[in-house]
């Protein structure tokens, strides 16, 4: 079973997540229309950090961060994405969520590992409650960058020595090795996304150099 299916929406969506009768969650495409509902939606001013906030209400950029978590009913939290890495965690014990925008910046950061965190020390979340799916973004076979960006990597990729020198990064990769170490079971890792660069189906800003970007946003139903 593939991992990422997109509806008639054009909303690509996990098939593992859908099983999940309360849970809201989805990646657009630069094709998707009235998704998600902007009344119910929370969202942040993406500033590559490692910001976590708590979303308790509905708000479009209503903080600086790169992450939002809720366990509050019919509310979706959101991310932007145009390159970077959206991540969406679900907690099916605890019925939580977040969103994480991770850029090479984030990524660097750990900010995927620092929400698993921010879970357990605000809903109890457990590591291996949780479910992940890395969604669209640039896929190393387009995320070429210079020394100065790949040397930054060394404690993520340590096996690899042309880190000193232009050079691909597997952002994907970089944030599922991030998810492992916080505890969470390979099997309930989610990848295998398009790449946003290769596919005209979806804004990419190293391609285009334009503001387009899609949400990535999961929720609890109301």
């Amino acid at each position: 079973m593939p991992h990422f299916e997109l509806d008639g929406h054009q909303i690509y969506r996990v098939p593992a997540l859908l099983r999940l009768e309360w849970l809201e969650h989805g990646f657009g495409t630069r094709h998707t229309a009235a998704w998600p509902a902007r009344q119910r939606l929370a969202s942040l001013k993406q500033i590559h950090s490692d910001l976590i906030v708590t979303a308790h209400a509905p708000g479009e950029r209503f903080a600086e961060g790169d992450a939002l978590i809720t366990n509050h009913a019919g509310l979706l939290v959101g991310v932007r994405t145009a390159d970077c890495v959206p991540v969406l965690l679900v907690d099916e014990a605890k019925r939580a969520v977040a969103a994480v925008h991770a850029g090479w910046r984030g990524t660097r950061a750990g900010i995927a590992s620092k929400t698993v965190a921010r879970m357990g020390a605000e809903f109890g979340t457990a590591p291996n409650d949780l479910l992940a799916a890395i969604g669209p973004c640039i896929n190393v076979c387009c995320f070429e960058v210079g020394p100065e960006v790949a040397a930054q990597f060394r404690e993520v990729f340590p096996e690899r020595k042309d880190l000193d020198r232009k050079t691909h990064i597997d952002l994907v990769e970089a944030n599922r090795r991030q998810l492992l170490s916080a505890g969470l079971a390979q099997e309930r890792i989610f990848t295998g996304a398009p790449c946003t660069f290769c596919s005209p189906e979806f804004h990419s800003f190293r391609r285009d150099a334009s503001d387009g970007r899609m949400y990535s946003a999961a929720g609890i139903h109301a």
